[in-house]
Formats: C-alpha cells, structure tokens, sequence
C-alpha cells in the first residue's frame, strides 16, 4: 500500500469544457471578458468605498470586503480554467491542485459567513435602529471581518491535509472544471469514508449553518417591516434588504444544486454548470445588484468613475 500519494499522481488532467477548437476559444473570450467584468465591478466598489469617507460604515465596510473578497474568489479558479481552454495537455501539479482546492473552498466559506454577519447587520439596523449605533461600532465590525477570514482559511484546511495523503495511483483525469472533493475522492486508489463524511459535513454545515441564520435574520425583519406604518418605510427597508437577498439567493441557490439536491447534481455537466455559476456568475452579478439598487452606491461610484 503506498504510503505517499504524491509518489504515485505527480499532476491531474483538468478535463473541463472538452469541445471543438473553435468552440474552446469563443468560450475562452466569453470568460475572460466575464472576469474582466467581474475584477473591474468588484474593484470599482472596493475603490469608491475606499475613496468615499462618508462610506466608511459598518454596512459599506462589510461590502467592501465582500467585493475584495470576490476578487480573490474568481481569482482562484478562472485564470487555470482560461488556460486549459487553450491548452493540449489541460494538466495542473498536484500541489497546484490542492492549492487550488483550498484557496476555493476557503474564500467561498469567507463568503458564506459574510454574508451570514451582512444579514445579522441588516436585522439590527431594522429591528433595533436605536441600539444599532451602539452595538455595530467599527471596532466590531473590523472584528467580525477578521473573524469571517479566518474561519473561512480554518475551516477546511484539516480535511484538504487528509485528502493530500491518500493515495492517488491513477487515473487521474478529473471531469470537472475545478479540483473538486468529490472527484479527487473517486480518483484515491483507497477509499476514505471517514474523510469523505468529515469533508461533507463540513460542507454541509457551513452552507445550511449560515444559510438558515440568514433565513432567520430576514424573517425577523419582514416582520419588522410589515409593522413599520408608513409605504415610504417599508419602501426603503426593502430596497435595504433587496440587493442582499438577491445576492444570496444567487450563490446558495448555485450550491445547493451543486452540494445538497441528490439527483441534480450528480451529472458531470451539471457540476460543472452549477460551479461556474456559484464562481462566475455570482460574482459578475454582485457589483451590478448592489450598485444599481444603492444611490449612496451610485454617487461614490460616478465620483471614481
């Protein structure tokens, strides 16, 4: 039985979109103009927040790091996925494999638990407007940003030091568009059970853990606004809350599909689908959402622009 898996599997085959040569490069320029958008949307609101001093509060601090956050997000996957849309071989390191995996898995945990304190944010400045100043300080918010980091760089790194010592013997041809758990499991020449159930529920409770605290923060305010007498009120708490619901209903909507629904899921082409969804889409829509539904949003990006 081997006892290092990098002795046997020195590099994995990406496989992808596998198409005609011409279809490969009308989707390598419809990516790349995707993630030029997505870099310069993303990069255009960490700016204007940046530049914008009477932006510099908790709810603008919050997405501003959410923007610099999806920068980084699309980062770790589309320039590899761009190359192999042009390239023969299509091969990536193992080490680049799982770095990959890794810095994925990990910015996309950051972005499940920032969107989950992004709620937690919204449910105070509705429901408890008048303690809201006191309790969501800077100080508070820079520590729940740091806090958002680090447990998403924490919070897979044990199960990705597992999978690295399996043994992978061949093949190695991964059909996915992303090292992905769930390849790499059935590419191991021995099976982990117990890995594999430690990765899924991992998995599983950061995508229902925060996904149902957000389900929660917005019932409490619904509730809230429902209350509030005036139409011009609720207007405004729902445009508040608008842009932040569609976001998450974008990106859980992607990886639910991906990691929870049991038929949907378990085609090739339907991973790879749901993940450009969840690791393109999303993050090109983002800047757009909250940019076009904010006039405070408007104004500091018309001043950079």
């Amino acid at each position: 039985k081997p006892d290092s898996s990098s002795a046997f599997v020195s590099e994995f085959i990406l496989l992808g979109f596998s198409f005609e040569w011409q279809v490969q490069v009308l989707l390598f320029s419809l990516f790349t103009t995707t993630y030029v958008l997505t870099i310069t949307g993303n990069g255009a609101i960490v700016c204007a927040l940046w530049c914008d001093q009477q932006l510099h509060i908790p709810m603008y601090m919050f997405l501003g790091n959410f923007s610099f956050l999806e920068i980084w997000y699309v980062s770790s996957t589309v320039p590899k996925m761009l190359a192999n849309f042009l390239s023969e071989t299509k091969t990536i390191s193992f080490a680049g494999c799982f770095l990959q995996f890794y810095f994925f898995f990990s910015l996309g945990t950051s972005e499940c638990f920032l969107l989950a304190i992004m709620a937690f944010d919204r449910y105070l400045a509705i429901c408890r407007p008048l303690h809201y100043p006191n309790i969501m300080t800077g100080h508070l918010c820079a520590k729940l940003v740091i806090v958002c980091w680090a447990c998403g760089f924490l919070w897979f790194l044990v199960p990705i030091v597992l999978i690295t010592q399996m043994p992978f013997c061949g093949p190695n041809i991964i059909d996915h568009v992303v090292c992905d758990p769930g390849p790499l499991f059935a590419l191991a020449c021995a099976s982990a059970p117990t890995t594999q159930l430690f990765c899924y529920t991992l998995s599983s409770l950061v995508i229902f853990g925060n996904f149902l605290f957000i389900l929660g923060s917005y019932t409490l305010v619904l509730l809230a606004v429902f209350r509030v007498p005036s139409a011009t009120g609720r207007r405004k708490a729902f445009s508040t809350c608008g842009s932040h619901l569609a976001v998450v209903s974008l990106f859980y909507g992607s990886l639910m599909v991906m990691y929870v629904s049991p038929g949907l899921g378990r085609s090739a082409g339907m991973q790879k689908v749901a993940t450009l969804f969840y690791a393109m889409v999303t993050p090109l829509f983002n800047p757009l959402i909250y940019s076009l539904r904010n006039k405070e949003m408007k104004a500091a990006l018309r001043k950079v622009l």
